[in-house]
């Protein structure tokens, strides 16, 4: 990666808290659902915690492509990120205790890791579109 991809890089990722709302995209039957969600930045992955029983997650198991939106601004200033990729339901017991301790607010949704009504999903991204807020070009980066 060369210094100017770094810096871009690095520009789109200052942006990128812990935690943040976000909107997510999936498809069902051909069309396209959006909803909020926190997107929870931690151990250099993005993931979502969410309901089992949510319709995101019969979607995802269906078709797994998904793509996420995050509102930027800054003052009076607008622009965005948007991840494009794929939503990997975490089976794996180790990695779905470890986001649920750094999750504060996952008490307020579940028991504990084990409950069933609780899975984690893993966003893999393979690209971010980034519109600088008061810009109107867009820059696309490949990951």
């Amino acid at each position: 990666m060369n210094g100017k991809s770094k810096h871009f890089r690095a520009e789109i990722w200052r942006h990128l808290k812990d935690f943040q709302h976000v909107f997510l995209a999936t498809t069902e039957n051909g069309q396209p659902r959006v909803r909020p969600v926190t997107l929870v930045n931690f151990d250099e992955k993005f993931w979502v915690l969410t309901g089992t029983e949510n319709a995101k997650v019969k979607q995802i198991m269906k078709n797994p492509k998904i793509e996420f939106c995050l509102l930027l601004e800054e003052g009076e200033k607008r622009g965005y990120i948007r991840g494009v990729g794929y939503a990997k339901i975490v089976a794996e017991k180790e990695t779905k205790i470890k986001v649920a301790k750094y999750c504060d607010f996952f008490n307020e949704f579940w028991e504990n890791p084990d409950d069933p009504s609780y899975t984690l999903l893993e966003l893999e991204m393979n690209e971010i579109e980034y519109l600088k807020p008061n810009e109107t070009k867009t820059r696309k980066l490949k990951l």
